[in-house]
């Protein structure tokens, strides 16, 4: 891993050497998504079965069998051994009791004219949630999107996934799907199934809403889509920046800057800290962790790439080198956690205290793990029921108080040349009646 020191470098600097800055789309990604979202708002169903075959390799006979019925989902629950149903349930149940506590409401206020002005709070009809699939399984990402959709009262929730060659889906995945309400399931994946959820098909009617994680095609789709649907973000590789006192586990911090960086080379897994000594430690239990870890390859090349070792002049300065970067996980491991948190503006997920690490949020703390990323959580928030309902303002004056509004009124709108929007209210106090 890189070492930076902010004492000699400054912020700008350590800022510029760690931040990421997105990635342009290849040009073959982008010809690719734009052929398949036209092929599939064109042709449908046939599209679909086409896309299935050449790309997943599974050659379903007609579209209904790119269906997932109730009935394979709770087969797949019933299959799964008991300690991982049980943590299915566990984790959903604290999933549900954190979302349904966000919930927005509807809410009335009176003015002193006796209007009436507030919101009306109504949940999205239906939504799409896009899983990764294949060779790897996320029933976690299943709960996380279900889960906060379910509590905000959408009633129906359409799970997509891609399928292996034989039109198998995860186990795990269809299980969590049942433990979360899915209420419909299509085993697509791939920009084909962002187009499908979009444009709606034969067999698939069109969402109003897509969520999830996906792959470059499928980032893009979603892009391209958008309009047509709403979507909640583009997401980019995992990140995370740990700051720690002299007094954090060096071994902690490996474990936490490892889990991260496991996820994919394109990882990032930074380290901000005030104690030089921590530094060797910490690149010391980094190196004894990486000797046993399944997936070594892969997270060494996201260290070597995107993981750094930053040192500075006091906690204060890891903060605010933090709030540039915006990440999408920051832990505070420090002795008083509560102190730093003020100074937070920009993270995704805000981990406190040495024994808050970034995976519990990841399965089974409540808060949502789809996160902003790649800086956005400067403007963008984590995924939660807010996603899944729409508010609709609601205006009932009374005459007091349109009597009162007029002048200001009136002035406004011949200000903008537009006579008719005053004549609209003065003609409800007796005037311009013709």
């Amino acid at each position: 891993m890189r070492r930076l020191d902010a004492r000699e470098l400054g912020v700008e600097a350590v800022v510029r050497a760690v931040d990421r800055p997105a990635s342009a789309v290849p040009a073959d990604v982008a010809r690719a998504v734009d052929e398949i979202l036209a092929a599939v708002r064109s042709r449908g169903d046939q599209a679909l079965l086409d896309y299935t075959a050449r790309l997943d390799g599974f050659r379903a006979s007609a579209p209904a069998a790119l269906a997932i019925g109730a009935a394979e989902m709770e087969a797949a629950e019933r299959a799964l051994p008991a300690g991982a149903r049980a943590a299915l349930a566990y984790a959903a149940e604290r999933i549900e009791r954190y979302h349904a506590a966000a919930v927005p409401k509807s809410w009335r206020l009176t003015d002193e004219h006796g209007s009436v002005l507030g919101q009306e709070v109504r949940p999205l009809d239906r939504v799409g949630l896009y899983i990764p699939g294949g060779r790897a399984a996320y029933p976690s990402t299943v709960l996380m999107t279900a889960v906060p959709a379910r509590a905000a009262g959408v009633r129906e929730i359409v799970l997509v996934t891609p399928p292996g060659p034989d039109g198998r889906v995860q186990e795990a995945v269809l299980a969590a799907a049942r433990v979360a309400g899915v209420t419909e399931g299509w085993r697509v994946g791939g920009a084909q199934a962002i187009a499908a959820l979009a444009y709606g098909t034969a067999s698939i009617r069109r969402v109003d809403k897509i969520v999830g994680p996906g792959n470059a095609y499928v980032a893009l789709a979603k892009v391209r889509v958008f309009g047509e649907v709403g979507i909640d973000m583009i997401a980019g590789p995992s990140e995370v920046v740990v700051i720690a006192d002299r007094e954090a586990d060096p071994a902690w911090i490996a474990a936490d800057l490892l889990a991260q960086a496991e996820h994919d080379p394109m990882a990032r897994a930074v380290l901000i800290t005030d104690a030089p000594l921590l530094l060797d430690r910490v690149t010391a239990a980094l190196a004894a962790q990486l000797a046993g870890l399944s997936r070594r390859a892969i997270a060494t090349a996201a260290l070597e790439t995107h993981g750094a070792l930053v040192l500075v002049d006091r906690l204060e300065t890891a903060v605010e080198i933090a709030n540039r970067l915006a990440p999408e996980h920051l832990e505070l491991m420090v002795t008083v956690p509560a102190a730093l948190l003020p100074r937070v503006r920009h993270a995704g997920a805000i981990f406190l205290g040495a024994h808050t690490p970034e995976v519990v949020g990841d399965y089974v703390a409540g808060p949502n793990h789809v996160l902003p990323t790649a800086g956005t959580a400067r403007f963008a928030s984590p995924l939660g029921p807010e996603d899944f309902v729409k508010r609709s303002s609601v205006i009932e004056y009374s005459p007091t108080g349109l009597a009162a509004a007029l002048p200001h009124l009136d002035v406004l709108a011949r200000l903008e040349g537009l006579t008719a929007h005053a004549g609209a209210a003065r003609i409800r106090q007796g005037e311009d009646r013709r």
